[in-house]
C-alpha cells in the first residue's frame, strides 16, 4: 500500500487505549447476565462470587499456594497505596521510577509517609534506572512495566532470593501479559482494566508469607485510612482475602472480571495471554523497522514493553510543542475515521503515540492500524507542507 492512499482494511476493534483496555474477543454485555445485582456483597451469594474471583485469579496467575489475593478499592492505585501505607516503615525503602505512576510512589515514599527513610532512583521516559543500586536490606518499590513510558523490567535477576526487605511491585500492565517471577516478589498489584480488559475501580493485591508476617508485626507510624487498613487487632484481616472487601464493590465489574478470566482460561491461560501480547508487539516492531518516520521511545529492545508500546517521531527537528501538535493531528484524524481511539501518548510523557498490545487486542487489528498510521502521517505531513 502507498502511504498516501487511504487503507481499505479497518481494525475490527479500534480500541487501543492503555487503560481501560479493549474487551476480550467475543465480549458481550449479555455475558454478564448472571451478575449479582441489587444484592448485598456481604450476602452469601455476593461473597461466593467475590471468593470465586479470588480463586480464579490464583489459578490463572499460577501463584504459589501460600500467596494470598485480595480485592481492593481504587484500582491498581488503591492496591499499591494500601501496601505502601500498611507495610512500609520498619526498614528504609528504595523506590524506583521511570514513568508517571512510579513517580507517584516516589512521592508517597519521600513526601507523604514521614518519617520513612527513603531513597529514590528516577530515570527519564524511555529509560530504566540502574536497578543494581537497590539495597535489599531495605524494602524496594518499583513498577514492573512503565505503562506511560513503554519500558519494562527485563527480568528479576537483580532481586536476591535471600533479601531481607520486601519487594513491592506495581504490575498493573505486566501481570498476565508477561511471565512473572512470583517468588522474587512479596507484594504484587494490578487491576482488571489492563490485561484482562475488565472494568475499572478495582485493584488486586497479592501478598507473600513474608509480606503477611510484616503486616502482623508492624504498626505504621502514620495514620492509615480505613480504605487501606488490612489488620484487625494486630492480625491480618483474612476476610479481605476470602471475599470480604473493605468497601462496597461493583458486582457487575466482578462478573466482568470473571468473564474475562473464563475467556483467558479458554484460550490456554497465562501462557496464551503472553503469546498473544508478544505477537501483537511484534507487529509494531516489524512496522517500526521498515518505517522511517517513527521509532520507539525506549531505544533498548531488552527493556521495551510489549504491552504499552510507546512511539515517537523519528528524525524530526520540530520542537516538543510542534511534535505534540502534529501527533495530535494524526490521532484526531484516525479517531475521526473511526479506526483508532486513545493512542496519544500519556499527558506528561514525551509527544508521540501509545498503542496497547495486550492480549485482548487482535494482531490483525494492530497490522491494520499501522497502515492507517502511515496514511495519517502522510496526509498530515502533506497538509503541513501546503500550509
Amino acid at each position: 500500500m502507498v502511504s498516501g492512499s487511504k487503507p481499505t482494511v479497518r481494525p475490527a476493534c479500534p480500541n487501543f487505549s492503555s487503560g481501560p483496555c479493549a474487551k476480550h474477543p467475543g465480549w458481550s454485555l449479555s455475558n454478564l447476565k448472571d451478575a449479582v445485582l441489587g444484592r448485598s456483597h456481604r450476602a452469601k451469594l455476593g461473597k461466593d462470587r467475590l471468593k470465586r474471583a479470588i480463586d480464579e485469579t490464583k489459578a490463572l496467575l499460577e501463584l504459589p499456594a501460600d500467596y494470598i489475593v485480595g480485592i481492593m478499592a481504587g484500582s491498581d492505585t488503591g492496591a499499591v497505596e494500601a501496601a505502601l501505607w500498611s507495610l512500609l516503615g520498619p526498614r528504609p525503602v528504595d523506590v524506583f521510577a521511570w514513568e508517571s505512576f512510579g513517580k507517584d510512589w516516589v512521592t508517597d515514599c519521600v513526601k507523604q509517609l514521614k518519617p520513612l527513610q527513603a531513597r529514590s532512583f528516577v530515570a527519564e521516559f524511555g529509560k530504566l534506572p540502574d536497578l543494581k543500586q537497590a539495597d535489599f536490606t531495605h524494602d524496594v518499590v518499583f513498577t514492573w512495566n512503565g505503562t506511560t513510558s513503554g519500558v519494562i523490567v527485563p527480568n528479576a535477576d537483580w532481586i536476591p532470593d535471600n533479601r531481607e526487605g520486601l519487594t513491592i511491585c506495581d504490575a498493573t500492565s505486566s501481570a498476565l501479559a508477561v511471565p512473572m517471577p512470583w517468588h522474587k516478589l512479596d507484594v504484587i498489584t494490578y487491576s482488571w482494566q489492563k490485561v484482562l480488559g475488565g472494568e475499572a475501580q478495582h485493584g488486586i493485591l497479592i501478598m507473600s508469607p513474608r509480606a503477611v508476617a510484616r503486616i502482623e508485626s508492624h504498626t505504621p507510624a502514620w495514620a492509615v485510612p480505613k480504605i487501606f487498613r488490612m489488620t484487625k487487632d494486630g492480625k491480618l484481616n483474612k476476610g479481605i482475602f476470602e471475599g470480604e472487601t473493605i468497601n462496597t464493590p461493583s458486582m457487575l465489574c466482578v462478573e466482568d472480571a470473571l468473564d474475562a478470566m473464563a475467556w483467558a482460561k479458554s484460550i490456554g491461560g497465562a501462557k496464551a495471554l503472553a503469546e498473544r501480547t508478544q505477537a501483537n508487539a511484534k507487529v509494531v516492531t516489524d512496522w517500526v523497522a521498515r518505517t522511517p518516520w517513527i521509532e520507539f521511545l525506549c531505544a533498548d529492545a531488552s527493556t521495551r514493553s510489549p504491552t504499552s508500546v510507546c512511539l515517537k517521531l523519528a528524525g524530526t527537528d520540530l520542537s516538543a510543542d510542534d511534535q505534540a501538535a502534529f501527533c495530535k493531528k494524526i490521532t484526531s484524524l484516525l479517531e475521526k475515521e473511526g479506526v483508532a481511539y486513545d493512542i496519544n501518548s500519556y499527558r506528561d510523557a514525551p509527544p508521540g503515540f501509545r498503542i496497547w498490545c495486550g492480549s485482548t487486542v487482535e494482531a490483525g487489528d494492530v497490522a491494520a492500524l499501522t497502515q492507517w498510521l502511515d496514511w495519517a502521517h502522510a496526509t498530515c505531513h502533506a497538509e503541513a507542507k501546503a500550509a
